[in-house]
């Protein structure tokens, strides 16, 4: 391991005293502070083995240094991230870049440093070496049945492995579409890829569940074939009750109500979790929280509403993961960031009081309404998030920890200076 335990307890020693006053004086400002920190303790968000290096731009790609250069490497990096913020407990795998050598031992490993593996994400949207044919007009949506059977064929054999690792879940993205109109039938290649989606189905295992993700654009720009909520949708209530939507925050055109589509998607049932990233534009891949925080809070706010009344638990019921990439940040200081985003967001959802949010709403007071998000908004909860870190065996302040033992150089001495962690 680059940090040892002594390490990290020297650096929460010089910084308890000022974190224990700033969370006594929240406590006493807020109810059952000791109850959000337990909830966030709990809270565990997964890692994708494709953030872990330095992302790109159509025009090029800047490595940063020390990425990791197989499957061990990233596991090893994820178990770094867990060891910081201890809300990071989970790695989700990406085939064909990310197939085992040896299951067991990856199995191992990953338990070595507290990991289980979450969903496993299947690939065709690019086309691999051994590929006898190409995905260039779609996969699940294409024309010719053999393609159709080249990319089922993938997805059942990304369940084999993910059944193998002890994952629960499969997560398809399709690139399909079309480019420009007349290109393709849509009707038509809906149920295709509807008939392509429920031979995958059928390969489920009894305990798992597929989820399907939308998409907007690119790399299609006339049409996409799962291309908003509704068209998820509409293919997992056609497949049964073990497939659901994903919802990658990302994938969305600019100012679309995704609060509203979380809101309607949990209230039906089908609501599977979450990428999370952060946009300007369309799927920029940001930092989670970065360009519009208030939007994380009130998509958490849904969250936190809608699943309290259905009596889920938040930790566990939903998926969550970061899926972002960013080419002029060191990767893992981003994915710290990202999910310190994730639990502050979290965290002022919870002080948000439902009862009397709800009477606004029936009384239509629009101003109180107003009131009630935006208090728990503009509340710094960053002492909660810091106190769930250090009772879970985390760091105060994980970046500054990270950085004063210069773990990026470590890695780059290690690994090297030019790098590549995914197959992208």
């Amino acid at each position: 391991m680059l940090l040892e335990k002594y390490q990290l307890e020297s650096h929460n020693g010089q910084l308890l005293a000022p974190h224990k006053k700033q969370y006594q004086f929240l406590s006493e400002s807020i109810n059952d502070a000791d109850r959000i920190v337990h909830l966030l303790s709990e809270f565990q968000v997964a890692i994708p083995s494709w953030a872990l290096g330095t992302g790109g731009t159509r025009f090029g790609r800047f490595s940063g240094g020390g990425e990791p250069r197989n499957l061990e490497e990233k596991i090893e990096d994820v178990g770094l991230l867990h060891k910081l913020n201890q809300s990071s407990g989970a790695i989700s795998l990406h085939i064909p870049w990310d197939i085992p050598e040896n299951t067991a031992a990856t199995k191992a490993l990953a338990a070595q440093h507290g990991l289980k593996f979450d969903a496993v994400n299947s690939n065709t949207f690019q086309d691999q070496p051994d590929h006898e044919k190409s995905y260039k007009f779609g996969s699940l949506q294409h024309v010719d049945p053999s393609v159709r059977r080249q990319a089922i064929e993938h997805n059942i054999e990304v369940i084999r492995q993910g059944i193998a690792l002890g994952s629960k879940s499969l997560t398809v993205w399709l690139s399909d579409g079309s480019c420009f109109p007349g290109q393709l039938n849509f009707r038509r290649a809906f149920q295709r890829t509807l008939e392509s989606l429920k031979e995958i189905y059928a390969a489920l295992p009894e305990d798992w569940k597929m989820f399907l993700e939308y998409k907007a654009f690119e790399p299609n720009f006339y049409s996409m074939t799962v291309g908003d909520w509704g068209q998820s949708l509409l293919y997992v209530n056609k497949l049964g009750p073990k497939a659901y939507t994903l919802v990658d925050l990302g994938h969305h055109l600019p100012n679309a109500n995704i609060e509203q589509i979380v809101s309607l998607l949990l209230a039906e049932g089908k609501l599977a979790g979450f990428h999370f990233n952060d946009s300007k534009y369309g799927d920029d891949d940001l930092t989670v929280g970065s360009i519009d925080p208030y939007q994380l809070f009130l998509i958490f706010n849904e969250l936190v509403e809608g699943m309290d009344a259905r009596g889920m638990n938040h930790a566990n019921d939903l998926g969550w993961m970061i899926d972002a990439s960013h080419n002029v940040k060191d990767p893992l200081e981003d994915l710290l960031q990202s999910v310190e985003a994730i639990q502050i967001a979290y965290a002022q959802a919870l002080l948000v009081d439902t009862k009397k949010l709800m009477a606004a709403q029936d009384s239509n007071d629009v101003v109180t309404a107003q009131e009630i998000l935006q208090n728990a908004y503009r509340t710094d909860v960053r002492p909660l998030v810091a106190e769930a870190r250090l009772r879970s065996g985390g760091a105060l302040q994980p970046i500054e920890l990270y950085r004063t033992f210069g773990v990026r150089q470590s890695l780059i001495k290690i690994r090297g200076q030019k790098t590549v962690a995914t197959g992208l």
